[in-house]
């Protein structure tokens, strides 16, 4: 093991007190870099072939048939997408978590067929390339002075993980953004919707044209009835695109609006009636919720007010009297 000291001694002087460890992680790195191709290029399973034959047989049916259908699907637009051949590595495997995984980048407004694949690949790119940033810098500082062992992992651990992280967070504020933004132009849809209707046009022809109405005021609301008015003329059953209007929607009254449009269409009520009602119930309900938010900002001034407003009070007010003390302290000596 003698022969390893002078090389032990020379990752230390060269990247600090953590060299040898940061040359085992680079090593890793290369190592899982360099096995990806092999891992990504493999050739498939024979039993795998089998069952996707299986699959497409024309006798099978329930979940089998939805599973060879959507394996000719992917099939077909194989070459559609260049990060189609790296699905397996970047798609989850479970289908709940797949399924749970296409309704949020759908629900952020990215309905790609490759969207969650792309996520994905975002997020490893980025991860990765902030973590060679990270080591990158930790080498040059090291140059001119070493680091510490605390600062080195900072750096390093830092920029990966806000590179793995952030993708998410985008994520995650598209994904308010439109809920706020379908939440508040709901009302006013509900409202269009209704004229229409009411002016002798069928729920679908209103949906078609308040898509059309909404798209400079609430373009995530107009892109939501345009999916729906896309899919029922595509044939789709209408109540299960309401339904998926709903859940894509991931707000609450809409899935509601839902709800009670499915059953004015199954029990053969006034289409009219029931939107008149929501429409007035959606318009109370954004009203209060801006008599909340209203409500709401005295308290939040409240911690601004006492650290901007009454120190400069103090000062203005305590400081003379101060002054006159210190000045009367010096001269009597004290």
């Amino acid at each position: 093991m003698e022969f390893l000291a002078p090389i032990n001694a020379t990752l230390t002087d060269t990247l600090g007190p953590m060299g040898p460890l940061l040359a085992l992680a680079g090593l890793g790195l290369l190592l899982v870099l360099g096995t990806l191709p092999a891992l990504l290029k493999k050739r498939k399973d024979p039993f795998e072939k089998l069952r996707d034959a299986t699959r497409g047989r024309p006798d099978l049916r329930g979940d089998k048939k939805a599973d060879a259908l959507k394996a000719q699907l992917r099939l077909g637009g194989a070459g559609s997408d260049k990060l189609e051949k790296y699905a397996g590595f970047l798609e989850p495997k479970d289908e709940e978590e797949m399924s749970a995984a296409k309704m949020r980048m759908t629900r952020a407004g990215y309905r790609g067929t490759n969207a969650v694949c792309t996520f994905h690949a975002v997020q490893f790119g980025m991860g990765l390339g902030l973590l060679a940033l990270g080591v990158g810098y930790v080498l040059i500082a090291n140059a001119t002075e070493p680091l510490s062992s605390t600062a080195t992992i900072l750096a390093i651990l830092l920029p990966g993980t806000f590179g793995y992280l952030a993708p998410k967070m985008w994520i995650d504020k598209r994904i308010n953004a439109r809920t706020a933004e379908i939440q508040n132009g709901f009302p006013d849809a509900l409202d269009m919707l209704l004229v229409c209707v009411e002016a002798g046009q069928s729920l679908d022809q209103g949906i078609i044209r308040v898509a059309k109405e909404l798209r400079a005021a609430y373009p995530a609301m107009s892109e939501e009835f345009e999916t729906v008015s896309h899919e029922i003329k595509a044939g789709k059953d209408k109540a299960q695109v309401l339904r998926t209007f709903g859940e894509r929607s991931g707000v609450p009254d809409v899935a509601s609006f839902v709800t009670v449009m499915i059953q004015s269409q199954q029990f053969g009520t006034s289409i009219a009636e029931a939107l008149r009602l929501y429409a007035a119930d959606m318009r109370d309900k954004r009203i209060m919720r801006a008599e909340e938010a209203a409500n709401k900002i005295p308290t939040k001034m409240t911690l601004g007010t006492m650290m901007f407003t009454v120190p400069p009070l103090l000062i203005i007010l305590v400081g003379p009297s101060v002054h006159d003390m210190l000045e009367n302290f010096k001269a009597i000596g004290l």
